[in-house]
């Protein structure tokens, strides 16, 4: 374990490093020989990232899709919870900023929640989340959720293999009990490659309006990337389920993996004045199902 954040900053290998064009919301490396950092590319499926201007279009057409599933869910009172997770850096944070950056934060909101307290540690592992479960129109997106017990905590050594293996076993019902109540579950896993994990660290620590989002921790995940793996995969196999499966998103390219998101958490609704050629269907080249990605 570092102990420090200038041992962690050591280890990036910063020197030299530079900020393309710090005023895009998803900069490029640029390495110390002047050429844009282009790790993206590691098992990517596409030779090039999705053109800016197509990706706004996109975008914008997507957010009205959203607003109109928003007032669906209001008028009906249906009840919606999105889970993002994955590793640190993997993009869960922007796509959730896109889904909600015209929906109306009433009845939307971002549930991100710190480190347990002394009170939650003492409750039954799942209570401070159903705390945060959407009412009647609500839709409640999770950065980072219960999962955390299944990947991080698993870990990093933060929960006993008797929590754990209980996690894994109640996880399943406790999910089907949400969905029969009326709630809809949808999981995503954003799945980034190693070398672009540290591309994107890199950039945070150059960025100075990046820097908050750096630490130790983030290092000590590439160091267990292996551990990391063993356990998203382990998870996969024991919690994708037909009633809730994970859905994975190759978000190397983090346009990409933005406007598919959507597409697919779209696409599995009928919803008032749904515009299908708008939604159409995610990419199957970025979109999978998780038990599917196994080993992948």
């Amino acid at each position: 374990m570092l102990h420090d954040v200038r041992a962690y900053i050591d280890r990036l290998g910063i020197d030299g490093h530079t900020i393309g064009d710090d005023h895009d919301d998803d900069p490029v490396l640029i390495d110390p020989h002047g050429k844009a950092v282009d790790t993206w590319r590691e098992n990517y499926p596409y030779d090039e990232r999705l053109p800016r201007a197509e990706y706004d279009e996109q975008k914008y057409l997507l957010q009205v899709e959203l607003l109109k599933f928003q007032a669906w869910a209001q008028a009906t009172g249906t009840q919606h919870v999105i889970v993002f997770e994955g590793r640190d850096a993997a993009g869960k944070g922007g796509t959730i900023k896109r889904f909600m950056e015209h929906l109306n934060p009433r009845h939307a909101r971002v549930v991100a929640l710190t480190k347990p307290s002394d009170r939650e540690q003492g409750q039954w592992y799942f209570q401070r989340y159903v705390q945060q479960l959407p009412t009647a129109g609500e839709i409640a997106l999770f950065d980072r959720s219960w999962y955390n017990r299944a990947v991080v905590e698993r870990v990093m050594d933060f929960c006993t293999d008797e929590q754990y293996d209980t996690f894994m076993r109640h996880v399943p019902y406790f999910e089907e009990m949400l969905v029969e109540s009326g709630i809809t579950l949808t999981k995503f896993w954003f799945s980034v490659t190693r070398s672009e994990q540290r591309t994107r660290f890199i950039i945070r620590q150059v960025d100075p309006v990046r820097q908050w989002k750096l630490s130790p921790m983030d290092l000590e995940s590439l160091d267990r990337w292996a551990a990391y793996t063993a356990a998203k995969e382990a998870m996969f196999r024991r919690t994708d389920t037909d009633v809730v499966p994970w859905t994975t998103i190759k978000s190397n390219d983090k346009k990409r993996a933005r406007i598919n998101a959507m597409r697919h958490f779209l696409a599995r609704f009928e919803y008032d004045g749904k515009d299908h050629a708008v939604v159409g269907r995610p990419d199957p080249l970025i979109v999978q199902r998780g038990i599917d990605a196994v080993g992948d």
